[in-house]
């Protein structure tokens, strides 16, 4: 509460001295007096994953709506480089800013207070993110021993994360109803998302192989790279899965590592995965088997049309969600497979899915969101822990 209050006191300063300079107003519902801005994390909006796909979502929400639309992309992979680009945006005249991914935590605690007339939307990003920057050293890393909205300033701030574990366990399990039996995850770092998504893939591999009766015939690799690019000692890492162990297909799970399981795949008809949107564009149409995609886009999309219609204060604003399935038809919901460009056949179709999200949906099929362990099998599960 006190670093709240040293903030609050801040940022009545910062008002005085810097409104007229920054030009921030109050922000109307109409669409054109919204100025949007999107901050790239450690990325860029050609990652094909997590940028891009923000980036694709308020750019085409913004020339439907008439409004303007900026991205900044910070110059360095650290708090201060990503708090510099959101004050360049506010500078810009920006009053909605999207922030996505967890690594912008820091600036949700230090700049929501500074620009209390700014609307931040920030997807993947969770109380336990806010409190670890908020409370600093000491912190428990139990979100539940604090009051998350002492360490930011909730008025302005719309947080959402997503139940990856659900489309990572759909992943999974379509997998092995295609006939793989040999399966890799390549994870990125092993923040909680890429865990969520691992594990949940291992559960639908497991699920699908004790299904079929095969869970002696079926083994998963499992590794995190340590990092969220693909480089020349990941692709070798891959070669060898692909090569000597034999592994048929690999879940890339974070950011721009793909491309080493792609270049790795690519060399021995090997297949892979893909995550947070349909990657199967940029890995390769015949390789990809599938993705496991979360729904960034309607997100962005649904929290901008809340400003414009001014609900955003009554639907949005303090809310830290958790998004998932809202309906039994796998488009409408925030995680899924994309049913177009899947690798479907006679062993599990698109109507198999349907009934799975189905399942899914009405709790026929669970799928656990705990990190804190492996889940147990009956499927072999090798996890070497992180390449770098």
């Amino acid at each position: 509460m006190k670093k709240r209050i040293a903030a609050m006191v801040l940022a009545g300063a910062m008002a005085l001295s810097l409104t007229p300079a920054y030009g921030v107003t109050e922000l109307k519902a109409e669409a054109g007096d919204m100025k949007i801005a999107m901050v790239t994390d450690s990325g860029d909006i050609t990652d094909q994953s997590f940028n891009q796909t923000t980036y694709e979502a308020c750019k085409a929400w913004s020339e439907e709506n008439g409004s303007e639309f900026n991205y900044y992309k910070p110059e360095s992979d650290s708090d201060e480089a990503r708090n510099a680009s959101v004050d360049q945006a506010v500078a810009d005249g920006a009053n909605v800013i999207v922030l996505p991914g967890y690594m912008f935590a820091a600036t949700i605690v230090e700049q929501s207070e500074m620009y209390p007339d700014v609307k931040f939307i920030a997807p993947d990003v969770s109380a336990g993110d806010i409190c670890e920057k908020g409370v600093g050293e000491g912190y428990t890393y139990n979100p539940a021993d604090y009051e998350v909205t002492d360490y930011y300033n909730a008025d302005n701030v719309y947080c959402c994360t997503y139940q990856e574990e659900i489309s990572g366990y759909m992943a999974g399990y379509a997998a092995v109803k295609l006939g793989y039996k040999h399966l890799g995850f390549l994870g990125g770092m092993s923040v909680p998302a890429v865990t969520r998504f691992g594990y949940g893939y291992v559960q639908g591999v497991d699920e699908a192989a004790k299904e079929l009766g095969i869970t002696s015939d079926v083994e998963l690799e499992y590794v995190c790279g340590g990092q969220f690019y693909g480089d020349a000692d990941i692709t070798a890492y891959m070669d060898t899965w692909y090569g000597s162990k034999g592994v048929e297909v690999v879940f890339a799970c974070g950011g721009g590592i793909y491309t080493s399981a792609a270049e790795a795949a690519a060399k021995v008809d090997g297949k892979v995965i893909g995550v947070d949107s349909d990657q199967s564009g940029i890995i390769g149409e015949d390789i990809t088997v599938t993705s496991a995609m979360k729904g960034l886009a309607p997100t962005v999309k649904t929290a901008l049309d809340a400003i414009k219609d001014g609900s955003w204060e009554s639907d949005y604003a303090g809310k830290i969600d958790n998004l998932g399935l809202v309906s039994e038809n796998p488009e409408d919901n925030y995680v899924q497979l994309p049913m177009e460009t899947t690798q479907w056949d006679d062993n599990f179709t698109v109507d198999d899915y349907k009934d799975l999200v189905k399942k899914l949906y009405n709790g026929e099929i669970e799928v656990s969101s705990d990190i804190t362990a492996m889940p147990e099998t009956e499927i072999t599960v090798n996890d070497y822990g992180s390449i770098k």
